[in-house]
C-alpha cells in the first residue's frame, strides 16, 4: 500500500472515530429552534381561539341588539353574557361596545389573547359584527 492510499485510510478511520458527541451537539443548535417553533404554533392557536371566542360574542351581541324593539345596550349585555360564559381565561381584559346609527347596529369586542411568555402580555384581539335593525315595514311603501 502507497502512502496517500495508507494516509487516506488513517484520515477516513480517525474521521469516523471522531464524529462521536456530533449529534448532541447538533441537537444542542437545533433544538431551542424547535422549541421556539413549538411555541409559536401554541401561541398562534391561542390568538386564534380567542380571536374566535371574541366573534361568538360579536354575533351573538349582534343578534340581540338587531332584534325587534331591541337597543344596541341589550346586544351589549348580551355579549357580555356570553364572555363571561366563554371567555375564561383565553380572552381576558375583554370590553364591549354596541352603537346604533338607527338603520344599523354593529357590536365591538376587544381584548388580550393569552401569552404563552411570562411577564409579556398577550396579543390585541378586536372582532365586531354589524348588521341591519329590524323594523316593521308597510307592504308596498
Amino acid at each position: 500500500m502507497s502512502a496517500p492510499e495508507r494516509l487516506k485510510d488513517w484520515w477516513r478511520g480517525r474521521r469516523w472515530r471522531d464524529d462521536r458527541g456530533d449529534t448532541a451537539i447538533q441537537m444542542a443548535i437545533v433544538f431551542p429552534f424547535v422549541l421556539l417553533a413549538t411555541m409559536a404554533v401554541i401561541q398562534a392557536s391561542m390568538w386564534y381561539y380567542a380571536r374566535q371566542i371574541a366573534m361568538t360574542a360579536a354575533r351573538e351581541g349582534l343578534t340581540a341588539a338587531r332584534a325587534y324593539q331591541s337597543s344596541p345596550a341589550d346586544g351589549a349585555a348580551q355579549a357580555q353574557d356570553v364572555l363571561g360564559r366563554t371567555a375564561g381565561d383565553s380572552l381576558g381584559s375583554y370590553s364591549v361596545s354596541a352603537s346604533s346609527d338607527g338603520q344599523r347596529v354593529r357590536v365591538q369586542v376587544s381584548g388580550t389573547a393569552m401569552s404563552m411568555i411570562p411577564g409579556v402580555s398577550g396579543l390585541q384581539v378586536t372582532q365586531s359584527a354589524s348588521g341591519p335593525v329590524e323594523r316593521w315595514t308597510v307592504p308596498g311603501g
